[in-house]
């Protein structure tokens, strides 16, 4: 591959990692109600299902999702689902209950880690992103594998590098927003966003 098509293919990459979607809105959620470390959790499984997506992709699988309607509406209408239900359910919790001061409505140890993994694994536009990017960069002959295992991992470590910048910088302003009633009133915000996101992901056609 030369020089030139790799860093044409980083540039391109780049500017979809810095673009805000549904994965760095999730990671947002997690890491201002539930502090860095949730964050982390749910920034490790948005790219876990980045890996999964690009694996599927080399393989040839994700060619799927672009050639049958039927498979891509049922990964979009399973992902705007569960982002409704994630939204959902917290818009539930934090209207029901008072919440305490140590006590953050996002779900602790591994649920973040799961939210992230699935939200980013029902979200075929994912799929597509590597399918209609990854065959305009890889050259001709054999070796195809591995250049293409390279540029997804170029892409995840561009993910990974920049949400981890917005996640450490947005725990920082969290030491501002640890207030009961801020709290309550920014799960409500969050939530009503993936709500909100789920109802565009399952409305909007390819």
């Amino acid at each position: 591959m030369p020089v030139s098509a790799l860093l044409t293919y980083t540039l391109v990459a780049l500017v979809a990692v810095v673009t805000p979607g549904l994965d760095t809105m999730l990671m947002l959620r997690h890491t201002l109600l539930g502090g860095r470390r949730a964050g982390f959790r749910a920034l490790t499984g948005i790219n876990l299902g980045c890996l999964v997506w690009g694996t599927a992709s080399i393989a040839g699988l994700t060619a799927l999702l672009a050639a049958s309607r039927i498979a891509y509406d049922v990964v979009r209408i399973g992902g705007a689902a569960y982002l409704l239900w994630l939204g959902g359910s917290a818009l539930w919790r934090s209207f029901r209950h008072q919440v305490p001061d140590a006590e953050v409505i996002v779900e602790p140890g591994r649920g973040a880690l799961r939210a992230g993994l699935v939200t980013n694994l029902l979200n075929p536009k994912v799929g597509v992103f590597y399918l209609s990017l990854l065959p305009q960069f890889l050259p001709a002959g054999s070796g195809q594998a591995a250049w293409g295992a390279l540029l997804v991992f170029v892409h995840v470590a561009l993910g990974w590098a920049w949400m981890s910048t917005v996640l450490l910088l947005a725990n920082q302003a969290r030491r501002f927003l640890m207030r009961t009633a801020v709290k309550r009133w920014l799960d409500r915000l969050t939530a009503t966003v993936l709500i909100g996101l789920g109802v565009r992901i399952a409305t909007e056609s390819r």
